[in-house]
Parts: structure tokens; C-alpha cells; sequence
């Protein structure tokens, strides 16, 4: 049975990342929109009824012609934008298939997953393309979008049909973790994705000196004998991308930028007027590299977990907008993948269920509120990709979260709807769940008491 066309959700906190604001109020939504919405203020708890009844008599409505939804103070923010998921599919399936990455970006109230191209093989045709579309469309209860590679096979030798890939529905253009060592073939990458007014995504890293590396470079990667990288080979990949932009003129997001050495490579090429915007990932803004004291292999990600204080520097970075996404960069790896020694293990961790609470962690610990991260989390990537989401504006589509901030959770990887189990946050007590997740009104996710 189809839901009623026109749903009220009242006494709920707003999370408003566009106005920067968070207050009590209502939202009414039909056909998959937001209709109107009201506010009553910051200091009004849930028990007044907010301004539900005001709402609807504006529209002509009564109460019995919606399904009224009471949030009982919790909070409704616009839906997460996950630019960076890696689903495996084709190729890989046992790790994750569109249906429970799916699922798991439902429960973890993400509403639109930007899906890589670093597939087995690699989406770098329109016919591959077109497969993992239909797929996604068939059996994934979220909007799912997808990136091409930017080169053929991601080798960095011959570029893609970006034109073609544009017409099959690629919202961007990555080689993932694989650097464009050549650069006259990445330039001329760059040079025709502008022509057609393509994003293209990068991972800045210098390749030499990144490459092997499991740690990043300090005392403490070599109290543990780690094979381990100077946080400069982030800032020196970044640097040369950004001279790349210059002659260019390309569109360009930096898919993680994770140390202090980046940033002012990153505020000088935005002051200058370049077309660049840069991600980080949740991981990098919540552990360091202290948490892989034990060579536990769940806190391999690449990047590697960086120092204490470039978490700190990065966490800043997104306050103020220096950095503009907070992505997941979901990785599945199966146990095989990383039940090895912490050298052979796969990078990566499964991210879709756990983005939320993570980064509630960043609000509990007064470093960014509410409407800061949900701007990075919804408001910056949709506008990134000329999406109309990650806004409660009248008019956006009704891509919407309503979540506890402060529940305490203990993390159990063997719950999560992943086919993959590899989260560093297993067993962790953490704060916030989501209670339910929204698809243009239709409800994909709710959470059972």
C-alpha cells in the first residue's frame, strides 16, 4: 500500500544546514517535496505542539488529511549525501551488492549514495555503466548515483569516453585511490572534462612516496615497524593537482584531504578563484594513528589515520568551510581481505551505518554543531553534484533523516545490513541513532523500538 501523499512531521528539531539553524518546528511534505515548514523557535521544548496547526490551515488541510508523524524533539535533518561509496558490484559481490549497500545507507539515513567506479571490472564504459545503473535501480531502496573512471582500466594512460559516460548517467569522474602519475594524460583529462562540464574527483598523494605505506610517518610508526608516509606526499599530490587546475580551468573535489600540511595549499587555490572543493572522511576526523596500536587491520583505511593534531587541524578545516564534505568512503573488505598482518591487509572500512554516530561523536565533544556537519554531510556534496537534496527548503526533494542524538549505542559489526563486516568502531560506545530515513516522503528505513 501506497503512504498518504501528504505527511506532517511536527514537534521535530530541525537541523537546518542552509540557515544554519536548530529549532523546534514542523514540516509538511506531498508527492516527495517539502511543502512548508514552520519553526517556533530555539528555546521552545516539543511539548508546545509547535506550529503544526497553523501550518495546515495555510494549505487547507486537517489532521485527518495527512499521516502526522510526532518527532517527539527528535531531530529531522536533510538526508546524507555519501559522495566516495565503493559497492562491489560487478565483480565483487560476496563483499557488497547494490541491495545492501542499499540497506545499509537506509539505516544509516543516508538518502543518496555517489557510488566510485573501482569495481572488478572498472565502470570505465557506458555499457558497464549502464549495468550497475539498472542494478542499482532494481534493488537499492536509496537514490544511487554514479562516478565513471577518469582513465581506461583506472591505469592512467588513455582517458575515458567522458562525454558518452556524462550521457549514461556519470555525475563524475575518479580513478579512486589510483594517481595520474603522468601528467600531461591527467591534464588532458582535465582539459576535455571542462569542455564538457564534468566533475572530476582526485585522491591528491604524491605516488612514490605514498606507495606501501600503512602508517603515517612519526615515532610511533616506527616504535611499530610500519611501513609508513610523510603527511607532505598528501600536500605535494595536492599541490601539483592544483597547478594542473590552473591551466585548466577543470572542476575538481579532492576526495580526502586528511593533514594539517594541505590546508593552506587548499585556502590559497580557493582565494584564487579555482573551481576546487575537498572531502575528508569520517574516519580521519574521529581516530588517529594511535588507534591502530594493536595492528588491529579495521583501522587500515588510506589515506592512513593521521596525528592527533591534523585530525584536530581537519576537524577546524570543516568548521569553517575550508573543507566542504564529510564523506563515508565505504570500503568493504571480507575477513580474508583483512584477517593478514597489518602490511598485507586490505585498506578500507565499511562506513554507511556508522557515518551518523561517528560523527555525533564531533558534536557531543562541542567541536562542530548540528547544522556544521550536516552542511558538509548533505548540503555541500548535493550542491557539489547539482542536486536539489541535502536542503528542508520548500521545494527540495524529501530526503530527510530523523535521528537521536544522544542514545547511547554499543557498535556491533555482526548487526550492520553490510555484507562486510570491517568497521574500527566495533564495540565502541558511541552516541545517536537513526530512527528513520525518508526517499522523496517514502519511508525506506524505521528503526523498531
Amino acid at each position: 500500500m501506497m503512504p498518504p501523499i501528504t505527511i506532517l512531521f511536527h514537534n521535530a528539531r530541525l537541523i537546518d544546514p542552509e540557515a544554519g539553524t536548530d529549532e523546534i518546528g514542523s514540516l509538511l511534505i506531498r508527492d516527495g517535496r517539502i511543502l512548508a515548514r514552520s519553526e517556533v523557535g530555539p528555546d521552545v521544548g516539543p511539548e508546545s505542539g509547535g506550529s503544526h496547526d497553523a501550518l495546515l490551515r495555510a494549505h487547507a488541510l486537517s489532521p485527518s488529511d495527512v499521516e502526522m508523524i510526532d518527532c517527539a524533539g527528535k531531530c529531522l535533518a536533510p538526508g546524507i549525501v555519501d559522495i566516495g561509496v565503493k559497492v562491489c558490484e560487478p565483480g565483487e559481490r560476496h563483499k557488497e551488492s547494490y541491495k545492501s549497500a542499499g540497506l545499509a545507507a537506509a539505516a544509516g539515513g543516508v538518502t543518496t549514495i555517489v557510488t566510485r567506479p573501482d569495481t572488478t571490472p572498472t565502470i570505465d564504459s557506458p555499457e558497464t555503466l549502464e549495468f550497475v545503473t539498472r542494478r542499482a535501480q532494481a534493488d537499492a531502496p536509496v537514490n544511487v548515483l554514479p562516478m565513471a573512471a577518469l582513465t581506461k582500466a583506472r591505469e592512467g594512460r588513455e582517458m575515458t569516453e567522458i562525454g558518452f559516460l556524462m550521457d549514461a548517467g556519470a555525475v563524475a569522474f575518479t580513478d579512486c585511490d589510483h594517481v595520474i602519475r603522468d601528467t600531461k594524460v591527467f591534464s588532458r583529462a582535465l582539459t576535455y572534462a571542462r569542455s564538457c562540464g564534468a566533475l572530476v574527483m582526485a585522491h591528491p598523494q604524491e605516488p612514490i612516496l605514498s606507495g606501501g605505506a600503512a602508517a603515517t610517518s612519526g615515532k610511533f610508526a616506527a616504535l611499530r615497524g610500519l611501513p609508513a608516509v610523510s603527511p607532505m606526499a598528501e600536500r605535494m599530490g595536492l599541490d601539483r593537482d592544483i597547478a594542473l587546475l590552473e591551466m585548466t580551468g577543470a572542476r575538481y573535489h579532492a576526495d580526502q584531504i586528511t593533514t594539517a600540511r594541505a590546508l593552506p595549499a587548499l585556502e590559497r587555490a580557493k582565494n584564487n578563484g579555482l573551481d576546487i572543493t575537498a572531502g575528508t572522511s569520517i574516519h580521519h576526523l574521529t581516530l588517529n594513528e594511535l588507534d591502530v596500536a594493536d595492528y588491529r587491520t579495521f583501522f587500515k583505511v588510506k589515506p592512513p589515520l593521521r596525528s592527533e593534531d591534523d585530525r584536530l587541524a581537519v576537524i577546524e578545516a570543516v568548521r569553517v568551510g575550508l573543507i566542504d564534505v564529510i564523506s563515508s568512503m565505504h570500503t568493504p573488505q571480507d575477513e580474508e581481505s583483512k584477517r593478514l598482518p597489518f602490511e598485507e591487509a586490505a585498506a578500507g572500512a565499511v562506513a554507511l551505518e556508522t557515518l551518523l554516530p561517528a560523527a555525533m561523536r564531533l558534536y557531543h565533544a562541542g567541536l562542530l554543531d548540528l547544522p556544521t556537519l550536516f552542511r558538509a554531510m548533505a548540503l555541500n556534496p548535493a550542491r557539489r553534484l547539482g542536486l536539489a537534496s541535502g536542503r528542508l527548503a520548500v521545494g527540495a526533494p524529501a530526503d530527510l533523516v530523523l535521528f537521536d542524538p544522544d542514545v547511547p549505542v554499543v557498535m556491533d559489526r555482526f548487526q550492520l545490513q553490510s555484507k562486510s563486516k570491517n568497521t574500527p568502531f566495533d564495540t565502541q560506545r558511541m552516541q545517536g541513532r537513526v530512527l528513520a530515513t525518508y526517499v522523496a516522503g517514502q519511508t525506506v528505513y524505521r528503526r523498531d523500538a
